[in-house]
């Protein structure tokens, strides 16, 4: 049995959990103890909120999404405003086929185009046009207000540092010589 908190109904309920077996025990043993279970789903909701609440307000005021808002940030803090399309599409962590798309979304509105790569001519850039450049002037402060409302300024410096830590090895991944059972927290050198 797991207990779920029905903050709507002020009690809470035992529910069977269907990925226990019937002694009680998770199948492997490698489920998440009730603290962990917490700390995911507060994760889950927290940046799916925010994510949300970020689009909603890039959409808003200045009809892009945070993808293509990134994009343009990328682009703009790259050398000549250009990046290869694979190299975007690695540090947004888009397959290529979406980045493509939204790519050609930006093109149609002028804030970047594709050229082909003069080193190799098999490459594919992305430049920042000075439309997408003057775009990302007047978008980002809006953005930047957006960020601190939603989740900065509801952060002590202490919490915020603690997230940026942790959310730098969660991006760094799991070093391939961990052993699947690791708890440690900390990526292995």
């Amino acid at each position: 049995m797991t207990q779920v908190d029905h903050a709507d109904l002020d009690e809470t309920v035992d529910v069977p959990d269907p990925m226990q077996h019937q002694d009680g025990q998770a199948p492997d043993g490698r489920w998440l103890d009730d603290g962990q279970q917490r700390a995911w789903r507060a994760f889950l909701l927290g940046s799916s909120r925010l994510n949300d609440a970020l689009n909603r307000q890039l959409e808003a005021e200045a009809g892009m999404s945070l993808s293509e808002y990134e994009v343009l940030v990328r682009l703009s803090e790259s050398p000549q405003r250009t990046l290869r399309m694979s190299e975007l599409a690695a540090e947004l962590v888009f397959s290529r086929s979406r980045l493509t798309h939204t790519v050609r979304r930006m093109e149609d509105r002028s804030l970047v185009e594709r050229r082909t790569c003069r080193d190799d001519g098999r490459g594919v850039n992305c430049v920042l046009t000075d439309t997408g450049f003057a775009t990302l002037q007047q978008t980002a402060p809006g953005h930047v207000d957006a960020v601190r409302r939603h989740m900065v300024d509801l952060l002590t410096t202490d919490q915020l540092r603690a997230l940026g830590e942790a959310m730098a090895i969660v991006a760094q991944g799991p070093s391939p010589q961990a052993p699947a059972a690791a708890g440690s927290g900390t990526p292995t050198p």
